[in-house]
This record gives C-alpha cells, sequence and structure tokens, in this order.
C-alpha cells in the first residue's frame, strides 16, 4: 500500500483533522531545521508551532494538485519570518527612543547636550541597524546589546569565528557610512 500524498493527507484532515498530525510528522524536523538556521532553536521552536497552526487553519486553501506540502510550508514559515523581523526592526526603534528619552544625572548643560544628541543620532542608528542583513545585525545586536564575545557570537549563530568577524567588520563598515548625514558638520 502506497504511503498517502500530503495533498490526499491535508483534504482527509477537512474532515477528520487528526489526518494533519502526518503532515507535521513528515515536516517538522524539516521545517524546524530551516527556522533554527534564520533564528535561532529558542525563536525557532514557537515559530515552528505558528507555521502548523497556520498550515492547518488554511489546509482548505491548499491545492491538492500538489502532492509535496514542503514548499507550502516554508513558504508560511518564510512570511512568518519576515514577520518576525519586521517585530524586531520595530523593538530595535522604539528601544532607541527609550534610550533617546533617558537623561544622564550629572551635569545640566551634559544632560542637555546628551538628550540632543540622543533624540538626532538614536533614530538614524536604529533604522541603520535595522536595515543590516540579518546575519550582519545577529552578530552585531549579540556583541554590542549582548556583550558576547566573538567566540560566543559564533557558538551561538552556529558558525566559524571568522565568519563573525566578516559579519561585523561589514555591519561596521555599512554603519560607519552614516557618520557623514547623521554626525554633526564638521
Amino acid at each position: 500500500m502506497a504511503a498517502e500524498s500530503d495533498a490526499e493527507l491535508i483534504a482527509a484532515s477537512l474532515e477528520e483533522p487528526g489526518c494533519f498530525g502526518a503532515v507535521f510528522d513528515r515536516h517538522a524536523t524539516v521545517v524546524f531545521r530551516y527556522l533554527v538556521r534564520r533564528v535561532g532553536v529558542d525563536e525557532a521552536d514557537a515559530l515552528l508551532g505558528e507555521v502548523f497552526r497556520v498550515a492547518f487553519e488554511k489546509r482548505a486553501t491548499y491545492d491538492t494538485a500538489r502532492a509535496n506540502a514542503r514548499p507550502w510550508l516554508y513558504g508560511i514559515a518564510t512570511n512568518l519570518l519576515a514577520r518576525h523581523r519586521r517585530g524586531e526592526a520595530r523593538r530595535i526603534r522604539a528601544t532607541a527612543r527609550l534610550l533617546a528619552r533617558q537623561q544622564p544625572a550629572d551635569d545640566p548643560a551634559d544632560r542637555v547636550v546628551g538628550t540632543l544628541d540622543a533624540r538626532e543620532l538614536w533614530p538614524h542608528v536604529a533604522e541603520a541597524v535595522a536595515a543590516l542583513p540579518e546575519e550582519e545585525r545577529d552578530a552585531l545586536l549579540l556583541y554590542a546589546w549582548e556583550e558576547l564575545s566573538y567566540e560566543e557570537v559564533a557558538d551561538a549563530l552556529g558558525v566559524p569565528v571568522g565568519t563573525v568577524r566578516s559579519r561585523l567588520n561589514r555591519a561596521r563598515v555599512r554603519l560607519r557610512e552614516l557618520r557623514p548625514t547623521i554626525g554633526r558638520e564638521q
């Protein structure tokens, strides 16, 4: 007896929802690997559940002419990753706004200058960081915000230390290009 195709399982799940579990069993591991490569294990775990929740909810719209559901699942995962990244960019900008509002407790004149500098610079920095390619942004945020060493960043991202150095260098170059537009005119 031939195994049922994904399309057949999805169609059957419209009448018997439990049949969809076989689609999960077939594809969860590869979709999870894809997500881990994109956002790391912790976030991938939550996103995996979301991928299959969305797929289950949209199973009635699945094109049953396509026997293999893996490309469809990757499409759902990619859309969720994009939404996740947009949320991350919003969080970066929100953090920048919060930091811009912080006032140093020292000299009142320093407080005014620091507040003006922060208000002027942080939105530009946040936009630049949010615009970095994912790999560079991930490395930069782990290094700068989480204060991980190059080796720790490499461990966290599952890449060689040399790759971390390259990504951080490219991120620095891109951010340095901002200086003429955000700094004071000299």
